[in-house]
């Protein structure tokens, strides 16, 4: 696993509420709301803003019922269906995030396509999990805040993932329905003994609408961003 980079070291951070990021993100808006891309979509820029566009493919990990797919509706912009239901093969979902690199001033489109498999799927299907696997550059470990299981078990999704993952991955870790404070089994200190024992980030996402406003999924796209960038670039062999 390769060591994440210091938190805006590499990209400019909230980027998204400085002046010269407008035209970029209005490519991924509209009126204030997302836009949604298919598998063949991407943001169209005019020909005298010259950027580039880099493609990683992300898993997203957790047991049933914790918000792996309200999660990728989220981050896209799609309405999050009001009953749950279990993912019953692999879904895709684009994502595109505009960020800044603080030492160059390049801008980049970075496209997330986030698969999203059922739990029981991968049980019944023994072709799925490597299918998710394939070529995959990040994953995103998923535990909800009102289900204790779901963290405690946190510790043995990853310590497999490492042991069967061949290839360097960007790790991250998202707590979803954090709004339920009503109903929270996981509690802060629980989140910072975590993090300490295993040196990875944790961020929140709650289950409103309201969670797609920029400021809220900012946090969690720039450092998939900055950490699947600078992955990038240790493995090319260049200094960050």
């Amino acid at each position: 696993m390769i060591q994440a980079p210091k938190p805006g070291s590499i990209i400019v951070a909230d980027w998204h509420r400085c002046k010269d990021s407008k035209e970029y993100f209005s490519k991924i808006l509209h009126k204030k709301n997302r836009k949604i891309f298919g598998l063949l979509e991407s943001p169209v820029m005019p020909p005298h803003v010259p950027v580039d566009t880099v493609h990683y493919k992300i898993f997203l990990s957790g047991k049933s019922g914790v918000g792996k797919s309200a999660l990728a509706a989220h981050l896209a912009g799609l309405k999050v269906p009001g009953t749950h239901y279990e993912t019953t093969g692999i879904e895709t979902t684009v994502v595109y995030w505009p960020a800044k690199l603080k030492e160059s001033g390049r801008v980049l489109f970075f496209r997330f396509q986030l698969w999203d498999c059922g739990e029981n799927a991968l049980r019944r299907f023994d072709h799925l999990l490597p299918s998710c696997k394939e070529k995959v550059d990040a994953v995103l470990f998923l535990f909800s805040f009102t289900d204790r299981t779901s963290f405690d078990d946190l510790a043995n999704q990853i310590a497999k993932w490492n042991e069967s993952s061949g290839s360097p991955v960007v790790t991250l870790v998202v707590g979803t329905k954090f709004d339920l404070f009503m109903h929270c089994d996981v509690s802060e200190k629980d989140v910072r003994g975590f993090q300490e024992t295993w040196q990875l980030p944790v961020f929140r996402m709650g289950c409103s609408e309201d969670d797609d406003r920029l400021d809220l999924t900012a946090p969690l796209f720039n450092s998939l961003a900055e950490s699947l960038w600078h992955q990038d670039c240790i493995i090319a062999g260049h200094q960050v």
